[in-house]
């Protein structure tokens, strides 16, 4: 007779898609967690002779999938959800965004438009989320409390504002922020200058100093407009990542956000340099952006993971729908519908933004020996019906609305559609209080 290896918790379901292997699914299959940990993979019929268990969760006609990672946001412009809609890109920052954040951005607020970005982000099938914004530790703080993951770049620029008096200080503060959560298993750090039109040389061989002494990863948003480019070139006598290749930037600890005005040039810097870019699509579509030309930069061997930026510019932190809307745009950029696939736009939710973050041997696909970061996925319903292919049916019905529970580190952070760490009913109030503030003073 075998011995039955004793875990904590087993979760059946009737699909299991581990991302690794690509393009696998797994009929009728249990998920063994133990310490927080993926224990193993086994058909349904096997488990019982496998495992002795403390707790089990069934779940039929659901599907399981790995955690999803948003790879960048700014999480507290939550609470500027809807706040400046439908203007260009520039109209909507120095006109309507920095003015409020000017007025309003506090730790007050970053700890409360953070807590409500969380509990839609975990509602939504998210485990974790890259955050570049000001007052980082109240992030970090926040997610160690909620136990959801979380990768904080805080943000760099020459300007002062909220959170500091200007580089120098947001660099000493950025230190601060790494000591504190140095060892965390929740909370890595990075470092975040906002984009080439904010942040001049001198700075950024700061920032890269800093990356390098500290082992940190480096995000940033470029080229996300054609403008953008344009200015460089008037300004510098170059395009933007031209102008970070020649600081030494273009490396596998570079993250480069938008990315939607390339030439040959810039592809030719980025194969092989091992940069990550992080696609944002809602977010380049309501604004009028510009389109990244993702089929090309994976055919050229870049790693592109999926990111929803922030509420004031998406509206949503669902990156289910991001995952949707980045296959069907790539198809149309391409010309061909092969184009990312149902599951390629999977993986760059899950594994490729682990992979951008450093964290692929921790999370990002169902493999024994990784965090149990799980999402189960119900698609009884009848926008599901006939399922011919689970995949394809969580990708192209944007199917987050079904996101029934979510485990982070083996821990139920959702059952039954319900946060259990966080109170909905104080997020709203809390998210209804800011409206008024904010738009008594708008």
């Amino acid at each position: 007779m075998t011995t039955k290896t004793t875990i904590d918790h087993l979760i059946t379901a009737s699909w299991v898609v581990p991302v690794i292997p690509e393009k696998t699914i797994y009929s009728d299959y249990a998920i063994a967690v133990h310490n927080g940990r993926i224990a193993g993979l086994t058909p349904i019929a096997e488990a019982e002779e496998l495992y002795t268990y403390h707790h089990r969760t069934n779940l039929p006609n659901q599907a399981i999938i790995p955690g999803l990672i948003n790879a960048h946001g700014h999480a507290s412009m939550s609470l500027l959800r809807g706040f400046a809609d439908d203007h260009p890109l520039q109209t909507w920052l120095q006109d309507y965004i920095w003015p409020v954040e000017g007025k309003w951005v506090s730790e007050e607020f970053v700890h409360d438009g953070t807590e409500l970005a969380m509990g839609e982000m975990l509602l939504s099938g998210t485990t974790c989320f890259h955050d570049m914004y000001f007052f980082p530790e109240k992030v970090g703080r926040l997610a160690e409390r909620v136990g959801t993951r979380s990768f904080i770049t805080p943000n760099i620029f020459d300007l002062p504002c909220a959170w500091g008096s200007g580089p120098d200080d947001y660099l000493q503060k950025t230190q601060q922020t790494i000591d504190e959560f140095k060892g965390s298993e929740l909370v890595k750090i990075g470092i975040g200058p906002h984009a080439p039109y904010t942040v001049s040389d001198p700075v950024l061989e700061k920032v890269i100093a800093k990356a390098a002494d500290n082992d940190l990863i480096i995000q940033m948003h470029v080229h996300e407009t054609q403008g953008e480019v344009v200015d460089a070139i008037r300004d510098h006598g170059q395009r933007p990542l031209k102008r970070l290749a020649n600081l030494g930037m273009l490396n596998d600890r570079f993250q480069l956000v938008h990315m939607t005005a390339l030439n040959a040039d810039d592809f030719q810097l980025l194969e092989g340099s091992g940069s990550h870019v992080v696609h944002c699509p809602e977010s380049n579509l309501k604004l009028a952006s510009g389109f990244c030309p993702v089929q090309k930069l994976m055919d050229a061997g870049v790693n592109v993971a999926l990111g929803t930026d922030g509420a004031a510019s998406n509206n949503d932190l669902n990156l289910l729908s991001e995952a949707q809307t980045a296959a069907l745009l790539a198809k149309a950029v391409a010309g061909d519908a092969t184009a990312v696939s149902a599951h390629k736009a999977l993986a760059m939710a899950t594994i490729n933004g682990a992979k951008a973050m450093g964290l692929e041997q921790e999370t990002g696909s169902l493999e024994p020996g990784k965090s149990a970061d799980l999402v189960a996925i119900d698609l009884s319903g009848l926008p599901f019906q006939p399922l011919y292919e689970p995949v394809s049916q969580i990708i192209y019905t944007g199917g987050s609305h079904q996101v029934s529970h979510v485990w982070i580190r083996g821990k139920c952070q959702v059952k039954n559609r319900q946060l259990q760490t966080l109170d909905t009913e104080k997020l709203m109030n809390t998210a209804r209080r800011w409206k008024g503030k904010i738009s008594l003073s708008a």
